[in-house]
């Protein structure tokens, strides 16, 4: 492992906030220091490109422009304007950590690092980040890109997770920081010459500032360094949606309940029918696990669309049928199994859009939109 000097570390700073006056990308959680914007922004790009996150980040904030409004705001309409990001929880946790800063700090967002890290949802990084970007804090930061940037930079083999390789990656961060000010602005110059530059495959090492202090590009091995992860199993799923249309035109929609994928979210009732070994027992299986749920038979008709999604270790294949029930009430509240009425609705195509669906769910409604009447 690399041993930086002083005067590396300092060259390392010149370099890097040369580099980024240059090279930075223009992104609007990056022209201001106001740390609720920051706090959504560091939220939202969790798992999530950057070109993804920039229109919901805007649409958010229009919505929801204090940490104030966002914690007065009902959880359904946070979670409708989370709706196609994905990894819902995050948009909880913010919602939850809202409500704690508009309770106990008067709707003043925390200066101090303890008090940022403290709130839901919020880790190690996240207050850095927040606390470096705000306020210009001494705070370090470790995520993907500047983890990887890092690990190079030290010649550090092993697996990322490892304890021993993130305390060292932790403390390389920590070292980095200049003694007074402009801890902010390095910490975005790092982020960004790990995400632009010194990326998994084929990184720019070229396009490097940092290229003749780094000891991984010296012994060419970058492609070893840091370690590969282990490739992920993955288990196949199949799970059929039914798509349940009332003499009114309406869709039967469930609100997904506390420890279900999507929790919180509505979706067209769906059922796991992995274990079925033929077309038949796959409709049979859907039909008498809804008769179960809802307390009413169903009649499976023509199949609509299917999709090819993952989730964590899954990889799914979602068969959405037409479906007309029988023996319903106008009112699925009556339906049993603790299917309550705010938990099962009808809802017209038309306002499918108004309602926070899951990222399956929408693209059901978008494919029903598209339907001719």
């Amino acid at each position: 492992m690399k041993t930086w000097t002083a005067e590396e570390l300092h060259q390392l700073r010149k370099r890097v906030k040369v580099w980024f006056s240059k090279k930075g990308r223009s992104l609007p959680w990056r022209e201001t220091q106001d740390p609720y914007s920051i706090w959504v922004s560091e939220i939202m790009l969790q798992q999530t490109q950057v070109a993804t996150v920039i229109p919901y980040f805007h649409r958010f904030l229009e919505t929801f422009p204090t940490v104030t409004a966002l914690a007065d705001a009902p959880e359904e309409l946070v979670l409708l304007h989370w709706a196609g990001l994905g990894y819902y929880r995050r948009a909880k946790q913010l919602h939850a950590a809202a409500k704690v800063v508009r309770d106990r700090w008067g709707g003043s967002f925390p200066r101090d690092y303890d008090s940022i890290l403290a709130l839901p949802g919020i880790g190690r990084y996240t207050a850095g980040a927040i606390s470096s970007f705000a306020y210009d804090l001494r705070a370090p930061i470790v995520e993907a890109n500047t983890q990887r940037l890092y690990a190079r930079l030290l010649r550090l083999r092993g697996q990322l997770t490892e304890r021993t390789i993130q305390n060292e990656l932790w403390r390389f961060a920590t070292d980095i920081l200049p003694d007074r000010t402009g801890s902010g602005r390095l910490n975005q110059a790092v982020m960004e010459l790990g995400s632009q530059v010194c990326t998994p495959k084929t990184p720019l090492c070229h396009e490097c500032p940092l290229q003749n202090l780094c000891p991984t590009y010296a012994h060419s091995e970058q492609s070893e360094i840091p370690s590969p992860k282990p490739s992920k199993v993955y288990e196949d799923k199949v799970e059929v949606a039914l798509l349940i249309r009332d003499s009114g035109s309406r869709y039967l929609l469930r609100r997904c309940q506390t420890g279900e994928r999507w929790a919180g979210l509505w979706d067209f009732p769906r059922f796991d029918v992995t274990s079925a070994q033929s077309e038949d027992e796959l409709m049979a299986s859907a039909s008498n696990q809804f008769s179960d749920r809802f307390g009413a038979s169903v009649c499976l008709s023509g199949e609509a669309l299917q999709i090819k999604h993952g989730v964590t270790r899954y990889r799914i294949s979602l068969r959405c049928f037409h479906a007309s029930v029988e023996k319903f009430d106008d009112n699925p509240s009556e339906a049993s199994n603790g299917e309550e009425g705010p938990d099962a609705v009808w809802c017209s195509v038309h306002r499918l859009n108004e309602v926070p669906l899951s990222s399956t769910g929408k693209r059901i409604a978008k494919h029903l939109a598209e339907m001719p009447p």
